[in-house]
């Protein structure tokens, strides 16, 4: 099994850190990624990719990048089922921040903070209990 992503793109409005009930670092922010190509009146085709980020890769994200910045995420690709305000079932689809990374300088949308010594941050390896499958798994 493999479930690894990487996208570079930039952010399409200023990241908000945020914190869960526990207390936890969240920033949820979306890049906007060129598909490489134009539609057939020549403007640029663009894919609007939601990111969660979580504890420091978030407050790295939130101190160092703002709406324009080119940005590098790499992270795993997540789906989850919600119920919206008017009880209808939702499926959201986005990448989960392992990794973040500047893409670009402050003259190219890099940012206006000052950057740090080293150009990214890397979520420390965290060690994931074994599952136990009794046959409901879906893999």
């Amino acid at each position: 099994m493999l479930n690894v992503t990487a996208i570079m793109g930039r952010l399409s409005r200023d990241p908000e850190l945020r914190q869960t009930t526990t207390g936890k670092n969240v920033a949820s922010f979306t890049i906007a990624c060129s598909r490489g190509r134009k539609d057939a009146n020549g403007k640029d085709l663009v894919d609007w990719i939601p990111v969660v980020a979580w504890e420091h890769t978030a407050e790295f994200v939130c101190k160092y990048f703002e709406k324009g910045s080119l940005i590098a995420i790499d992270g795993r690709l997540q789906s989850r089922t919600y119920k919206d305000r008017d009880g209808n079932n939702r499926t959201a689809i986005e990448i989960v921040a392992n990794n973040a990374n500047f893409a670009g300088s402050k003259s190219t949308g890099g940012g206006s903070n000052s950057v740090p010594a080293g150009n990214s941050y890397n979520e420390p390896t965290v060690q994931y209990d074994e599952i136990e499958d009794e046959g409901d798994l879906p893999f």
